[in-house]
């Protein structure tokens, strides 16, 4: 469960150390995908957490998930019509959804290994 808070890590650590510049043209592209990666990996956290992760299940869907927002960002930018903003709210939901359960699941697994304090009184 730890491996991929190893990896945001070290994918911080690398972004840091390694200047690297994304053209303003495709900024857009860049902050979907971002967000599509976000809402795959909160995805496939709850589901580890939840006893039901499958690796499959994660890439085929980090994949589409990503490809899914860079089209519509793309026939979006065709047409002159923010597009992208379907992808941003589909996915801006999923994320505050998945965050949310995932605390919930952490609180509840808090919960339990921790024992209740004493209320015997002196």
């Amino acid at each position: 469960m730890w491996l991929p808070a190893l990896g945001l890590f070290a994918g911080v650590l690398f972004g840091l150390i390694f200047s690297v510049s994304i053209p303003a043209e495709y900024a857009r592209y860049t902050a979907i995908a971002i967000l599509a990666a976000l809402d795959s990996i909160l995805g496939a956290t709850r589901a580890e957490l939840e006893g039901d992760y499958d690796t499959t299940l994660f890439i085929s869907g980090l994949l589409s998930n990503m490809f899914l927002a860079g089209l519509l960002t793309y026939v979006g930018d065709r047409l002159g019509v923010q597009l992208n903003l379907a992808a941003v709210v589909g996915f801006g939901v999923r994320v505050f959804g998945n965050l949310a359960q995932i605390r919930r699941l952490l609180v509840f697994r808090f919960r339990r290994v921790r024992p209740e304090p004493s209320r015997e009184t002196s």
